[in-house]
């Protein structure tokens, strides 16, 4: 969670883990990592570099195996996924 607090969208000035985008983290054998996503749209313009920096950074956490990210639209992301900390920085609150 503190590295995916880390990662913001360029485009919205919230991390992604407060921005709802994480729907789950799997943590398997050999301490693997499956990441599954969202984006605010399937258009979005970081939907090919923001899961790619996800990879990144969590991969460079200590001990982890292989990381891979999954993106979804299913369900949609909604101004209901942010949480509580998002809204106010976004002024929602």
């Amino acid at each position: 969670m503190d590295v995916l607090s880390n990662i913001h969208d360029p485009e919205i000035p919230v991390n992604i883990w407060d921005l709802g985008f994480i729907y789950n983290i799997d943590v398997k054998e050999n301490n693997n990592v499956d990441i599954l996503m969202t984006l605010t749209a399937p258009n979005c313009p970081v939907a090919e570099s923001l899961p790619l920096e996800v990879k990144d950074k969590v991969s460079e956490i200590a001990g982890v195996g292989n990381v891979q990210v999954t993106i979804t639209f299913d369900p949609p992301w909604t101004m209901e996924n942010l949480s509580d900390v998002a809204k106010l920085e976004l002024g929602l609150m």
